[in-house]
């Protein structure tokens, strides 16, 4: 890397280090078992805060979305942070302990942080796929006074998506200092550092509290950490087995079987983005291809507080199973989880919600599933003190009925301190996230459950309740394909069920890990019978199944890596037999791991084109090629005009070049791309007329209706380009200098400030 993109990233990092020790004293009490005691999630956690905090006060406009304000609101935490610390003590007794184990995964972090910043350098541009989208909302957030942030695409109207992450990603950028054309690949290796990273203490954290030693060796906890952390971030799936295969008609897959085995023209023009388009008219992305493609979209932005959720659920069931504590049980008296945890995770729920609503709704089902779990042990923990001895029943005869309820009355107490528990984190969850609801229409996204291959009678019917039925709309998964995606994780969920079975003894760590099975298992099955209604009729189950299977991907690795460390442990328990089984268990998952671990050589590669052209972190000079007069442009917007003033632009269809004025600079258009806002706002008739608008804008003649419709969509600049004399041959331009006058020219550009 050349010295400026070294001196970006450091600056970068600079911030999150900074972000991250003002909640570590924070961090270490939500992770109190953890033996790293949470360090890697401090950078997220204190992102998270620290920008909801400055997010309620934006949209409230009790303060503006400016430097001042974000450095004030972490200064607050901080000093809230740390003096909030009860025995300042232990906390600084905590640091010096753990100083080594702290340094080593900030390495990590930076180490990573730095080589994917490195291979984004070699092609850096925000330019293809859905990048328009996400640099648009993350440079109106940059304008942005006060929130709900100016949907670029659709003056005078707000972003109606799930944009917390790109304001996380605006908020860095601000902090930080550097342009927003670099930071958007800065945060894009920052959340591959970031995975990397969370997911190597998530993994470590597992092997150290299921062997409950404080000595285990460093090295066992290292190599579980990064078997999981490269198991889930740059891990593939088996489609793998088709690069030693001829290659197949992308739009037909067909079993491995039916194909040419060739082994020796290896990778066979194996196409990388197939693992994710395997299943016909369907998504089913998973890390790796979207660190590769390089999207800044919800789901990806989303990583960060979905890693931060699963560990803390984890460490809540560790705190209250701890032996320590757990000496009675504490049903019908009190709340088994303290408010504070409770909190917690709703934050942690409504920023996902935020960021990407469907991971809200996944995680709000394992926080379920283990404050169950939870419950479910104390009530076994009772009826285990009811029934122990003879002389110990006597004993509770003895004692007033009043103070000893009856088995029945824990069961009661039981199912109404669990409702209760899960109806506060629902509650507390929506009023975090109310401040972003008031503003977000929800109806647009609300068309309701359909019923994949629906029986013929029920089409007849059409609707009951929120459930659809629809005529033509069947699609199913082949086992085949199944197979490919998800036989590496269910070889490993299979040796661990039975495993679960046979085994008279489980950890509270196995028993999170099954959860996350358990989870991960339902959302690949629900696209098989049910899919959320969109505008998309040939893919009606593809965003689906994408946003459903991309966790399940990312609980399997977990849980996978965790399986392989966990049968490792038996070993030494194990009679001669078993442990040849054991043996060969371990050949099968070494070659499985192999295989997976080829994807990102095949598919990281081929889109960076081998690394052969380095570019640097600059994300918009592919413009001075492709578009010299708009580059020109976009930086003198980015200079000179300030605020979010309307600027008019040609219209176009989404993964199109127009629309690139407003993506760049984050000034509203009166239309952008129009499926993306039609998906936005519900119904196509809501943007579509303004398709007409912008035409007549360009082209019309008439004075008066210029003026009418400049007044309109508050227009106040007007950018004539080559695209827009592409798109509306007849564009009379002679009438916006009547309107108005030059203020920007180069080449054949020219940017028109009309007249108040």
């Amino acid at each position: 890397m050349n010295p400026s993109d070294v001196q970006a990233v450091l600056q970068w990092w600079l911030v999150l280090l900074l972000l991250g020790v003002a909640l570590t004293p924070v961090t270490f009490r939500l992770f109190p078992l953890f033996f790293d005691k949470g360090y890697p999630f401090s950078k997220i956690l204190g992102s998270l805060v620290i920008a909801y905090l400055v997010f309620v006060a934006g949209i409230t406009h009790f303060a503006p979305f400016t430097v001042p304000t974000i450095v004030f609101v972490a200064l607050v935490v901080t000093s809230v942070s740390f003096f909030s610390y009860r025995l300042k003590w232990k906390l600084w007794y905590t640091f010096k302990q753990k100083w080594f184990t702290f340094a080593v995964e900030e390495l990590l972090f930076l180490t990573a942080l730095l080589t994917w910043s490195y291979i984004h350098s070699f092609d850096p541009d925000i330019h293809g796929l859905e990048k328009f989208m996400d640099f648009g909302f993350v440079n109106s957030l940059l304008r942005t006074t006060y929130f709900p942030p100016k949907d670029m695409w659709f003056t005078p109207y707000a972003i109606n998506y799930y944009y917390f992450g790109h304001l996380v990603t605006a908020m860095l950028t601000k902090l930080s200092g550097l342009p927003s054309y670099i930071t958007f690949n800065l945060m894009l290796s920052t959340i591959v550092a970031t995975c990397f990273t969370l997911t190597l203490s998530i993994g470590s954290n597992l092997y150290f509290n299921l062997v409950k030693n404080e000595r285990v060796a460093i090295i066992k906890l290292i190599c579980s950490g990064i078997l999981t952390a490269c198991l889930t971030s740059i891990g593939g799936n088996l489609h793998v087995f088709y690069a030693f295969f001829k290659q197949y008609n992308t739009d037909n897959p067909v079993p491995m079987w039916q194909l040419p085995f060739k082994p020796f023209t290896f990778p066979n023009s194996y196409w990388y983005p197939n693992a994710t388009r395997f299943i016909y008219h369907t998504i089913h992305e998973f890390p790796i291809y979207s660190w590769t493609v390089a999207d800044l979209h919800g789901h990806v932005l989303d990583i960060p507080f979905v890693l931060l959720t699963i560990a803390y659920l984890f460490s809540l069931l560790l705190i209250y199973t701890d032996p320590e504590k757990d000496t009675k049980p504490v049903i019908g008296k009190t709340f088994l989880v303290k408010p504070i945890h409770l909190i917690f995770i709703s934050l942690f729920l409504a920023a996902m919600y935020m960021t990407n609503a469907w991971d809200g709704g996944i995680y709000l089902l394992l926080t379920a599933l283990t404050m169950v779990y939870l419950h479910g042990r104390q009530l076994l923990v009772y009826k285990g003190t009811f029934d122990k001895k003879e002389e110990q029943l006597v004993i509770i005869k003895n004692k007033q009925k009043s103070q000893v309820p009856t088995i029945k009355g824990w069961q009661v107490a039981w199912v109404r301190d669990l409702a209760l528990s899960l109806l506060i984190i629902t509650a507390v969850m929506l009023l975090f996230a109310t401040p972003y609801n008031l503003f977000f229409n929800t109806s647009a996204y609300d068309h309701g459950i359909g019923v994949n291959c629906a029986p013929a009678f029920l089409t007849k019917i059409g609707k009951i309740g929120p459930f659809l039925f629809e005529q033509g709309y069947c699609q199913h998964s082949y086992w085949w394909e199944l197979f490919t995606l998800y036989g590496f994780f269910y070889f490993f969920v299979i040796v661990f069920s039975v495993f679960m079975i046979r085994s008279k003894r489980h950890t509270v760590t196995d028993v999170f890990v099954m959860l996350m099975i358990i989870l991960a298992t339902f959302l690949i099955i629900v696209p098989e019978f049910f899919y959320l209604k969109d505008i998309y009729t040939t893919y009606f189950r593809a965003n689906t199944m994408f946003k459903l299977v991309f966790q399940a991907f990312i609980l399997l690795a977990m849980s996978s890596a965790y399986i392989i460390v966990r049968m490792a442990t038996l070993l030494p328990y194990l009679r001669v037999k078993q442990r040849l089984l054991l043996f060969c268990f371990f050949i099968a998952s070494a070659v499985l791991v192999g295989i997976v671990m080829i994807y990102p050589f095949l598919a990281v590669p081929s889109y960076y084109s081998n690394f052969k052209n380095y570019s640097g972190l600059d994300g918009i000079t592919y413009l001075k090629t492709l578009y010299p007069d708009d580059y020109a442009a976009i930086n003198w917007i980015n200079k000179n005009i300030k605020g979010q003033p309307v600027i008019l632009e040609a219209q176009g269809d989404s993964y199109t070049d127009y629309a690139r004025i407003s993506a760049n600079t984050g000034l509203p258009t009166v239309l952008g791309w129009t499926v993306h806002e039609w998906l936005w706002r519900g119904s196509y008739s809501i943007p579509a007329p303004r398709i007409t608008d912008v035409q007549t804008l360009y082209n019309t003649t008439n004075l008066q209706t210029a003026k009418q419709l400049f007044k309109e969509y508050h227009v106040q600049y007007v950018y004539v380009g080559n695209l827009e004399r592409q798109k509306y041959p007849s564009l009379n331009e002679a009438k916006f200098g009547e309107l108005g006058h030059i203020v920007f020219q180069h080449g054949n550009t020219r940017i028109y400030k009309l007249n108040s």
